[in-house]
């Protein structure tokens, strides 16, 4: 097949009948091969009529009238053509031979694990299509909450500060994996959605994975799977410009550079972007780049190689403290179940774009810092604003860098084998000693000029800014090999292997108007002066080593598919500590080797041609994070971590009208969450941080979940998705509090009393309807609404320390948003011309999409109600437009 892959064309051939009555049949099958392409699409006059959903790639398009139509014919990883043809009243029959765009991406979703048709599992697309008319330039796992059972918010607004729930998970359960290599982050699985803000301009698509999936590697894949595959290098020579303007006055620049092929052998794409913006939300100002680079060789009918890099140099100003809900809205606070016009009193209103994160300074302060630029290293220079100054800002580059191989060993053995880095320099900002606050109106916002006033000119800083450094490389691959034995069966095996390490540290980044700052904390240099840049608080560096293997095995057959996988993993931590003497040199710590496994498999058996159903069935144990291994703080080791287990269960219908008018998945779920433990940072009233480690805690998470699609004709298409969620704690734990970080003897035990108990930080309803229109061959309209319920808010564990208090927790009121996207292709005047625009939360709807319960800082009277939650509102109306130019 791949003597096939380097050359790009298309056989079209239309026979059949003159003059019969409006109905387009035919076949999609892939050139040379003759073999059904599932999942192909015929769109006729740009609107997408009907899918090859059945198993043999046969379509029908009917009530089509006489006349002449531009018909075009697609597949993922398929060249996509445009044909003009001509429909009389009798059947017109079109068979379509398509040919592979690029190995690239036929490689890619091997990497990647993807799901189809034959796949036992619960899964949705978003295509290229869906993400350039609904992303906007907004973090991108927003755009999936047009998915069943998940959830993702902006929280403070921040660029990049994104976070997304699948399931009831938070991301540190959720696989994301870009192009088949996981970046979840090595020591506790966060993903930094600023370290990838330009994937999104160059993704092809995201399969969202709900569940156990069906990716083989040993990753977070427990609430689910985010599976990003970006543009591979194209075939075809050419590219676009886009320009991009919007609310909290962001202007993004976006180049797409495609090669072409050269000399049947080579082709190389490029991508850029360039984001600036002051933000929406007070001092949420973005000062970003993107790149995404794919080259692809051809080096003989066999081998084919492809390199991929990208990454997102960037600055942002960040929004992380959440607030009572009068501090945004005194009226709408007022109108919530449950508040007290008394809370409303002491928390004042400062507007909904209030940031307790950022605040003003005299512009006479002429002070430098210590910035990370994003790129490479930190430099002293200038601050953002002469007349502000964040207390809360990240800076970070994440590249990470693919170099794909793809071989047929033979005509049944095929080799692929991806080995990567990703590299990642930079970190957040905060304040450091003796700070003088404003509590003014119940509110802790940082005085800028009283604390340089009280730090001496000419001596000692009591109070500093500070840069929490987060420096890191990791090195791994990823080889897999699959083995065709029969026409239905493929047994495939890989390893997996990583390596990384972590330097985290903090450093001086603002005097704020003194000359040094005094460390006390580092036992070899004790109470040394230290200036700009130089190190403070902490200094350690961590390692994690990894290693995987996995052995699964595919049936796929005319009526039924099943699969079953087994794999373990290995995972060993290291901890040195230059702020802490051991026998005169620092603490160094490691863990042995902890193993971990997972066991799954399913089977889908079509009943009709049109019907399916499946069941699928897991178990994953799943080795602890660093934290729960090894303190960073005192360099305490737990000889005998335990394994968080998960127990998975599954079973989804699939049906298709035959005319492909309708269709619909539905799936009901199960997911045992055992002896989940885990550490949390916990603030003091007075700034001093704790910590928290909680261990044992079972929960369980279900739900129902359905996709439905109608198209009653030619111009107008409705999807409605939906989910009913029951997530909740099933027995009271135990747990350690430190009090001092540094001092180990701080440590204390308390019972909390979760059970029964919501887990919060996200709906456990939702609804989500598409309306997409095309009342014109050049003009698509979407019309997106989400609707989300049951949402209780998120806790703090420690504050569940009294048996009689079993209340639970706050809900937060249900909302409903619509977000409208219009696209106008300008072909007849300008050829490869689009504008767009897009408007988000279009009704200007006032509404709260993350809450914590019985804040600490920001709670009233303690008994769990509207005015005890701290919240983070939604943003209001607002726009983003623009213009694409393709050549």
């Amino acid at each position: 097949m791949l003597k096939y892959l380097s050359t790009v064309f298309l056989i079209l051939g239309i026979s059949g009948a003159a003059l019969a009555q409006s109905a387009i049949r035919g076949t999609v099958t892939e050139l040379g091969s003759g073999e059904p392409i599932i999942g192909a699409n015929l769109i006729l006059m740009g609107t997408a009529q009907g899918n090859a959903t059945d198993l043999n790639g046969d379509y029908v398009i009917r009530g089509v009238e006489p006349g002449t139509y531009t018909i075009r014919v697609s597949s993922v990883g398929y060249i996509t053509v445009t044909e003009e043809i001509t429909v009389g009243s009798s059947d017109l029959e079109l068979d379509f031979e398509l040919e592979l765009t690029s190995a690239s991406l036929t490689s890619l979703e091997v990497f990647a694990s993807r799901s189809d048709l034959t796949t036992p599992v619960a899964f949705s697309d978003v295509d290229q299509e869906a993400i350039q008319a609904q992303l906007g330039s907004r973090n991108l796992p927003e755009v999936l909450n047009i998915t069943p059972s998940v959830y993702s918010t902006g929280q403070g607004g921040g660029s990049g500060d994104a976070r997304i729930n699948v399931r009831g998970f938070s991301q540190r359960n959720v696989a994301v994996m870009i192009n088949g290599v996981p970046v979840n982050d090595m020591e506790n699985g966060w993903v930094y959605w600023s370290n990838w803000s330009g994937v999104g301009d160059a993704a092809r698509s995201i399969q969202v994975q709900r569940g156990i999936s069906n990716v083989n590697l040993a990753v977070p894949s427990v609430g689910g799977t985010l599976n990003i595959i970006t543009d591979p290098s194209q075939n075809e020579a050419g590219g676009s410009i886009k320009f991009e303007t919007g609310s909290g006055a962001m202007n993004k620049k976006t180049l797409q550079l495609n090669s072409g092929l050269v000399n049947d052998k080579w082709a190389f794409s490029f991508v850029g972007v360039r984001k600036e913006g002051e933000g929406i939300v007070e001092g949420t100002w973005a000062d970003e780049w993107a790149y995404h680079f794919a080259a692809s060789y051809q080096l003989n009918e066999s081998n084919r190689f492809d390199l991929f890099a990208l990454g997102a140099p960037q600055r942002h100003g960040q929004n992380l403290y959440a607030m009572n809900t009068a501090t945004y809205d005194r009226d709408y606070a007022l109108s919530l179940d449950g508040y007290d016009a008394a809370a409303a009193d002491i928390h004042w209103e400062k507007g909904r774009f209030f940031n307790a994160n950022v605040s003003g300074v005299s512009n006479t302060y002429d002070g430098n810092q210590y910035v990370g630029d994003g790129w490479v290293s930190a430099s002293i220079q200038n601050r953002q604003n002469k007349d502000f100054l964040n207390e809360r800002e990240n800076f970070f580059h994440k590249p990470q860098v693919n170099l794909n191989w793809f071989s047929e060993l033979s005509d049944k053995l095929t080799l692929t084998n991806v080995l990567y880095y990703s590299g990642g320099r930079g970190g957040g900002t905060g304040t450091l000693g003796d700070i003088e606050w404003d509590y003014s109106h119940n509110q802790r916002v940082a005085d800028w000029d009283a604390t340089i006033a009280d730090n001496d000119p000419n001596g000692e800083s009591n109070g500093i800014l500070r840069n929490s450094r987060n420096n890191q490389w990791t090195i791994g691959d990823i080889l897999k090999l699959s083995y065709q034995a029969t026409e239905n069966f493929e047994l495939q095996a890989g390893l997996d292997w990583r390596t990384a390490e972590i330097e985290h540290y903090r450093e001086v980044r603002d005097l704020l108007g003194g000359r040094y700052y005094v460390e006390t904390r580092d036992p070899f240099n004790p109470n040394y002066r230290a200036g700009l840049g130089d190190v403070v608080n902490y200094n350690y560096t961590n390692t994690v080593d990894w290693y995987g293997g996995y052995v699964q095995g595919e049936y796929v057959g005319d009526k039924y598919s099943v699969y079953a996988t087994g794999g373990i993993s290995s995972i060993k931590y290291s901890h040195e500590n230059f702020f802490i003497a051991e026998n005169g040199s620092p603490l160094t710590r490691e863990s042995d080797n902890i193993a971990g496994y997972q066991l799954k498999g399913g089977g889908l058996y079509n009943v009709t041609e049109n019907t399916g159903i499946y069941l699928n069935v897991g178990h994953i144990s799943k080795v602890p994070i660093f934290d729960n291994v090894i303190s960073d703080f005192n360099g305490a080791i737990n000889e005998d971590p335990e394994n968080e287990k998960f127990y998975f269960y599954e079973a989804g219908v699939r049906y298709r009208a035959p005319g492909g008018q309708f269709g619909f998945n539905a799936n009901y779920y199960l997911t045992d969450r055992r002896d989940r433990s885990f550490t949390r940072g916990v603030q003091q009233p007075n700034g001093d941080e704790g910590l928290i480690n909680i261990s044992g805690i079972d929960q369980m998470h279900s739900g129902v979940e359905v996709e439905t699609s109608y198209k009653p004709n030619n111009w107008i298409r409705l999807d409605i998705s939906g989910s009913y969620n029951l997530w909740e704690y099933q027995n009271d734990v135990s747990a350690t509090y430190l009090e001092d970080q540094g001092d180990p003897g701080s440590a204390q035990n308390i019972d909390l009393y979760i059970k029964d108990l919501k887990v919060g930080n996200a709906p456990q309803a939702q609804l989500a309807y598409i309306l997409g229109m095309q009342p014109s061959n050049n003009f698509d309209i979407q019309l997106v609404g989400t609707s989300f319920y049951r949402h209780w808010s998120d806790f703090d564990p420690i504050s569940r320390d009294d048996p009689s208090d079993r209340a639970q927790t706050w809900q937060a009121p249900n909302y409903t948003v619509f977000n409208l996207h219009l696209n106008y292709t300008l072909d007849s005047i300008l050829e490869g011309t689009n504008l767009f625009l897009n408007v988000f939360n279009l009704l200007d709807e006032t509404y709260i999409q993350d809450a914590t319960d019985n804040s600490r800082f920001n709670g009233y009277d303690g008994d769990h109600d509207a005015d005890d939650a701290e919240v983070f509102l939604g943003l209001p109306r607002r726009y983003n437009f623009g213009i694409r130019v393709n050549f």
